[in-house]
């Protein structure tokens, strides 16, 4: 006869590793929302935040936030989101807009040690990379959002500045955001010390009813411990709550490392 806690043990084994393999997991989402703006021209940010919770996310970069504009009913966007998702939420200002501020937006399930907004060259349109630096059980990561300008010269200068903002490789970095290029562009070609994480299925992005364009990508820099073991990005198919798609991926964390 088996001894009873053997039975119990056999049992609480596989349960122990399956529940180690889903703490080993890092979940990015990356979505320009249009200030909350649908394609069917509602604004509605509770269905911008039921889609972020569906995907379960550890980490989510936005792009076209509103801060406290006359546009969108001087909505803190960030801080609403935030408290829709159970997320800690901090905003980066791109520029000064209807009554507040427009710019990006990372929200995160894991503490956010410090935040840097980095302003890119042009002339029309601020833009900016936001800069978070999360620790996770200890382990740092800087992950960090941007959205480039739709003019193809200030865009290009962005990117040959953006694709260099980290030389010093004291963590690894995930970049993501909304490019306003296509994969083959001269802007693109500025990530060439980066491994672009490629995309399931359809690339198309933009726009969100009926996507013809891939504008929105992944980078990854360095820290091959976390990051060499990603799986494709998927683009989410949500048609209406924003003119692009959401952009998910998962990382596989180092052994040790919780993700959740």
């Amino acid at each position: 006869m088996v001894p009873w806690f053997c039975c119990i043990l056999n049992l609480l084994i596989p349960l122990a590793a399956s529940a180690a393999d889903a703490t080993q997991k890092l979940r990015v989402l990356c979505w320009n929302i249009h200030h909350g703006e649908g394609t069917d021209g509602k604004l509605d940010l509770q269905r911008i935040a039921t889609v972020i919770r569906k995907a379960q996310p550890d980490l989510v970069a936005l792009q076209e936030v509103d801060h406290t504009t006359q546009r969108t009913g001087k909505v803190d966007q960030t801080a609403e989101l935030a408290r829709l998702t159970g997320l800690t939420g901090i905003f980066g200002k791109a520029m000064n807009f209807s009554g507040g501020a427009y710019g990006l937006a990372i929200l995160s399930k894991h503490p956010i040690l410090s935040n840097k907004v980095h302003p890119l060259p042009g002339e029309g349109e601020p833009r900016i990379a936001f800069e978070a630096i999360v620790s996770i059980n200890q382990f740092k990561l800087k992950f960090v959002s941007t959205h480039l300008e739709v003019s193809p010269i200030p865009r290009l200068a962005q990117a040959k500045l953006l694709a260099g903002l980290f030389p010093k490789l004291e963590m690894p970095v995930i970049l993501c955001g909304d490019f306003n290029d296509h994969p083959d562009s001269e802007t693109l070609g500025q990530f060439k010390a980066w491994k672009p994480i490629p995309k399931q299925g359809s690339a198309f992005t933009h726009p969100a009813g009926q996507p013809t364009d891939e504008i929105d990508y992944f980078f990854t820099l360095a820290g091959e411990s976390l990051l060499s073991t990603q799986t494709s990005v998927s683009i989410l198919p949500e048609p209406i709550a924003s003119d692009h798609r959401p952009l998910l991926v998962e990382f596989v964390l180092p052994p040790g490392v919780s993700g959740s």
